[in-house]
């Protein structure tokens, strides 16, 4: 892969993984999109491994969208290991899940989340949402530059956190 991922999307909902896929093409927001059906692949993409070893930290993604209720490895598992790496820990991520517990919300500020949002049922509401975060995280909001990330790392390279996660 040589190309530039602007957004992970995490996301184990096909339905709902082309809905905010075409929501933020309609918008011009993003070109590269890269979703990850559970948080193991999320996981593998992010540290570079797996069936994504070809990838190195050159190309972290500039956004993570989160859902929580993932197979294999849960979401908070994922913004965990997202932040507790050096390599990864400045990306932002915002949680975007069907989730209502308070639990979550409180669990996902703790670990170190930048926004969370609730999907809300209705079509439009739900274009609207992902558009509006979208244009905050993509086009109005400063990512960070590649001085907020280790100079030497490159994340083919396991990690004592990517090894735990597996």
């Amino acid at each position: 892969m040589s190309h530039e991922v602007e957004i992970l999307l995490v996301e184990d909902s096909p339905e709902d993984a082309e809905l905010t896929i075409r929501a933020l093409r309609r918008s011009n927001i993003a070109n590269d999109i890269q979703v990850a059906e559970d948080g193991a692949e999320a996981l593998d993409f992010l540290f570079c491994r797996g069936s994504h070893a070809d990838r190195t930290f050159v190309q972290a993604p500039k956004l993570v969208l989160l859902d929580l209720k993932l197979p294999k490895v849960g979401g908070m598992e994922v913004l965990r290991a997202i932040r507790a790496d050096e390599r990864t820990k400045a990306i932002p991520v915002v949680v975007l899940t069907s989730s209502k517990e308070e639990r979550d919300l409180i669990d996902g500020y703790k670990l170190g989340v930048n926004a969370y949002a609730q999907k809300p049922v209705d079509f439009a509401q739900f274009n609207q949402t992902v558009r509006q975060i979208g244009m905050f995280w993509m086009l109005v909001n400063q990512a960070p530059p590649p001085g907020a990330f280790p100079a030497s790392s490159v994340l083919g390279a396991e990690s004592d956190t990517a090894t735990i996660m597996e």
